[in-house]
């Protein structure tokens, strides 16, 4: 095609893509990839029907007050921890699961005035058991001090025996893996954890973190979802600690659910969670189009794929988006889509288009 109407489809640098008509002076041929400005497009026979996806519309809204324990759900209750900032949103949710005998769903930061208000919201109450999502330091510093005050064993998925995330490699520049956690008891895939009037089903789901474990209450189709899905914001994947193909899989499998409603890590609830969950998916899809497209146009290092799809980025979060990139560039290298010029892939690295390549 050369100046001619062609039919495309458009990702946006937001995450979303549109189908439109558009003129082009350049030679062109279905198949191909253009990218003026901040866009990216990938163009298709003319009259077909292009993939399409919604902006992702993030749920900010949250009400709480730190300290306070407020009834959630029936039986589940949440306090929110006082260590907000651009990766933890509003603070870190502890969740109380039961009434007498309790669960507690991720102490969180090592902060006496959550410790307290945990201890004041359980007054004559037991804590029966401590479930641990994945042991990164904002879900798990306060696990000692908790363990020593209630005597209440610690759950968790355990050592994976795979890389783990490290200052070097941290998207706040900070140790954020709890390296010398260890669990009482380790949990693993369809273990289920059950106490007076509950019962919660362990969900291996890797991504963010190798070890990451939502939890299903049973008979509510509620899940704890942890870091894995957030309404707030999508789920930072910074390699070695995150995969971007484990976690792909573990949200294909979440969509696989009937679930009604999510209780997060970090934000607030997330109601219809299988429409979040298939828009992340998309998301993901057109985020790994659009890197694609920056390779496939000689942008060989992560810091022009960086700056050229994330506008207007606040810098606290440069290193996550070059992470996020990262991982995405190592699924397209382990689909041969995309070829990493030094091995092992670093974040370093240089990245082309292997003359061989199939067709993305």
């Amino acid at each position: 095609m050369n100046g001619s109407q062609a039919s495309v489809y458009c990702t946006l640098s937001s995450g979303f893509t549109i189908n439109a008509n558009i003129s082009f002076n350049q030679n062109i041929a279905p198949g191909d990839w253009i990218r003026p400005d901040d866009k990216a497009y990938i163009l298709s026979k003319p009259g077909s029907t292009a993939p399409r996806a919604s902006k992702l519309a993030f749920n900010t809204e949250m009400h709480f007050d730190y300290g306070v324990a407020s009834e959630v759900a029936p039986n589940v209750r949440r306090i929110v921890a006082n260590n907000p900032g651009p990766f933890t949103f509003k603070g870190t949710n502890t969740y109380l699961v039961g009434r007498g005998e309790v669960a507690v769903i991720d102490p969180g930061p090592d902060d006496k005035a959550h410790l307290d208000a945990i201890a004041q919201a359980l007054q004559g109450e037991r804590i029966s058991h401590i479930l641990i999502t994945h042991t990164h330091r904002d879900h798990t510093a306060a696990v000692a001090a908790l363990k020593d005050y209630s005597n209440a064993p610690v759950l968790a998925f355990g050592h994976t025996g795979k890389p783990r995330g490290a200052r070097t490699t941290s998207p706040s520049g900070k140790d954020f893996v709890d390296l010398g956690f260890t669990p009482d008891t380790q949990l693993r895939d369809g273990d289920t954890i059950e106490g007076p009037g509950w019962a919660l089903d362990a969900i291996h789901t890797p991504g963010h973190a190798p070890d990451h474990l939502c939890f299903a209450l049973q008979g509510r189709r509620s899940v704890f979802s942890g870091d894995h899905v957030m309404g707030w914001s999508t789920t930072v994947v910074a390699p070695p600690e995150g995969n971007m193909a484990d976690y792909l899989a573990s949200l294909e499998r979440m969509l696989g659910r009937r679930d009604k409603l999510f209780f997060p890590g970090h934000g607030g609830r997330i109601e219809m969670p299988q429409r979040v969950v298939r828009a992340y998916l998309m998301h993901r899809k057109m985020r790994e189009s659009a890197i694609y497209a920056c390779v496939k146009n000689g942008d060989r290092f992560i810091p022009k794929i960086v700056a050229k799809i994330y506008r207007n980025l606040d810098p606290r979060l440069e290193p996550a988006a070059a992470l996020s990139v990262f991982a995405q560039l190592e699924l397209l290298v382990d689909r041969g889509l995309v070829r990493c010029e030094e091995l092992p892939a670093a974040i370093h690295s240089a990245f082309s288009i292997p003359a061989d390549a199939p067709l993305p």
